[in-house]
């Protein structure tokens, strides 16, 4: 009963930011759609449409300098401000998904209460585990993870709702049914892949009494305080990033035709599964044990990197890990998940490399005079942290980001129900129409 009238709350204070919010959003394009943003380009059109503004995201902004910004708060801020295990110092990951539905630091009593929420509708289907146990055990853990996502919309809301005539202003409503029951059974299903995958599929049951992270880590079978610290920190850090990345435009623009959050949070999945995108992070570590085997020590001179890392240029190759779309400096993720390090670990040969690395390799970027942003971004450091603690499999990394990115990007998909955000249809061009209006 107690969580009951929690959630309602919840979904009230949500609505009365959202609807008003969403009339105000009408009227607003009504009386300023003409207000021009800034230049299309052609440079900008072949070039991935980088920093074009064309989507409105709610949830979180990405500063070139300040890096990422959750509601205006730094990640630093975020570590101090957001609720926390009780005896913790990390922040709680569904308090930051709280923030980012609702613009505010949520009270620990509201946190608390939604952790408990979130286990009441972790239960997954029993036909989602026999739909795993039907695939190859060598199948890629993205690809495990985005069917079985796929698997679960037999329990979707807003599809059972729209086919009995559901009021489009209630959209956002059924949207949050189903974002609420699908990122309260991720860490279940991405444990069940893990353990089935590496782990003799010896499977862990859930233990409800947990939080949404530290039980995530139980089920993968770490139950250790510091894994427990890292799984929240992790779980926060990589929650969203703004709306123009792959992961979050996917989810945005197959929800946009209306397909439920199951179609498209399994859509964005299938985009962080790039390796230009989230599958950097499983990039990042085979490189860093490709150098440490091909020099022959755990322990290279920075001499020795930077002769692999000019070489590695000179392959024609990058340097995963480093650079940023948007970013022009250290992003703030890996400063601190570095911090995490020296205040729980002190002394690991992976992580002292990584850090060794980032002394040698941005010099070395910088030189070439082509790289906009020398700096790490986030995946530069996390594989470092997990390999410590013996999560050693790098190619279920990307699986950790995705149920992280889930907070984020259903978040934004609530929002986009709520203002009522059309199907997006950007136009295109030939290259041959292009070049008109080039004048040749």
């Amino acid at each position: 009963m107690f969580l009951d009238k929690v959630m309602e709350a919840l979904k009230r204070k949500f609505a009365e930011k959202a609807l008003p919010m969403a009339a105000e959003t009408k009227q607003f394009v009504k009386e300023y759609g003409h207000v021009v943003l800034g230049d299309i380009t052609i440079d900008k059109v072949y070039g991935g449409m980088k920093s074009m503004i064309g989507l409105v995201t709610e949830t979180s902004k990405l500063d070139p300098e300040e890096g990422i910004r959750f509601r205006g708060y730094t990640i630093p801020e975020l570590r101090e401000k957001l609720p926390r295990a009780v005896g913790g110092f990390e922040p709680l990951p569904e308090g930051l998904f709280l923030l980012m539905l609702l613009g505010e630091i949520p009270s620990q009593e509201e946190v608390f209460a939604f952790s408990q929420e979130l286990a009441n509708r972790s239960e997954v289907p029993l036909h989602v585990f026999k739909t795993l146990d039907a695939l190859p055990v060598e199948t890629h853990p993205m690809t495990q993870f985005s069917i079985a996502v796929l698997a679960c919309r037999t329990e979707s809301v807003f599809s059972a709702r729209y086919d009995k005539g559901l009021n489009k202003k209630e959209y956002w409503d059924a949207t949050f049914e189903d974002t609420l029951n699908l990122i309260a059974k991720l860490p279940r299903i991405a444990s069940y892949i893990y353990r089935r995958t590496y782990k003799n599929n010896v499977q862990i049951e859930p233990d409800k009494s947990l939080d949404w992270a530290a039980n995530f880590a139980h089920m993968m079978g770490y139950n250790s305080l510091d894994v427990k610290r890292l799984m929240r920190l992790y779980l926060t850090i990589h929650a969203d990033h703004e709306g123009g990345n792959v992961s979050a435009h996917a989810t945005h623009l197959v929800g946009s035709a209306l397909s439920d959050a199951y179609y498209s949070f399994s859509a964005g999945m299938n985009g962080l599964a790039g390796p230009l995108h989230g599958l950097a992070n499983q990039e990042v570590i085979k490189w860093l044990f490709q150098m440490q085997d091909e020099i022959g020590t755990k322990t290279p001179t920075r001499d020795q990197i930077a002769a692999y890392v000019k070489q590695t240029l000179a392959d024609g190759k990058v340097v995963p890990g480093y650079g940023h779309a948007v970013l022009r400096k250290t992003d703030p993720r890996f400063s601190v998940q570095q911090d995490f390090y020296h205040r729980y670990i002190g002394q690991d040969d992976l992580c002292e490399l990584v850090g060794i690395v980032y002394e040698v390799v941005p010099p070395i970027l910088e030189s070439t005079g082509k790289i906009k942003n020398p700096w790490p971004n986030v995946d530069a450091h996390s594989g470092a942290l997990l390999v410590h603690y013996g999560i050693t499999e790098y190619d279920f990394y990307t699986v950790l980001f995705g149920v992280s990115r889930s907070l984020g990007v259903l978040a934004q998909l609530i929002w986009d129900r709520a203002l009522g955000h059309p199907i997006e249809r950007p136009g295109s061009i030939t290259t041959e129409l292009m070049r008109k209006k080039a004048g040749l």
